[in-house]
């Protein structure tokens, strides 16, 4: 299966700039559906982290506010071309999903 995650690198310097989208639903538990006039269960990504050659460099808490197949876009220092980025996420069903690449 494909992942979910679509992630793009530069690097510029020092600093890499991490560029990503999560293929998610994002549901909040307050849709209702339009064919069965019934709310759509809560589904959302709950945590998604990021490791740099495997150290955790940033992580964040997500909750059902956020939409659906999000974006998220962040720089740090102190990478080089051909460094190990690992992003992971786990959604309040227990689903998850990771993705390692190397920075371009």
């Amino acid at each position: 299966m494909a992942s979910t995650i679509r992630l793009k690198t530069k690097i510029r310097d020092d600093i890499t700039t991490i560029r990503l989208i999560v293929r998610h639903p994002m549901e909040t538990g307050f849709r209702v559906d339009d064919e069965t006039n019934e709310l759509v269960p809560e589904h959302y990504i709950k945590k998604i982290s990021f490791e740099h050659n495997d150290k955790l460099i940033f992580s964040c808490d997500w909750s059902r506010a956020v939409s659906k197949n999000p974006y998220l876009s962040f720089m740090f220092k102190n990478s080089k071309v051909g460094d190990k980025i690992k992003i992971t996420w786990l959604d309040n069903l227990g689903n998850n999903d990771s993705l390692e690449s190397l920075i371009e």
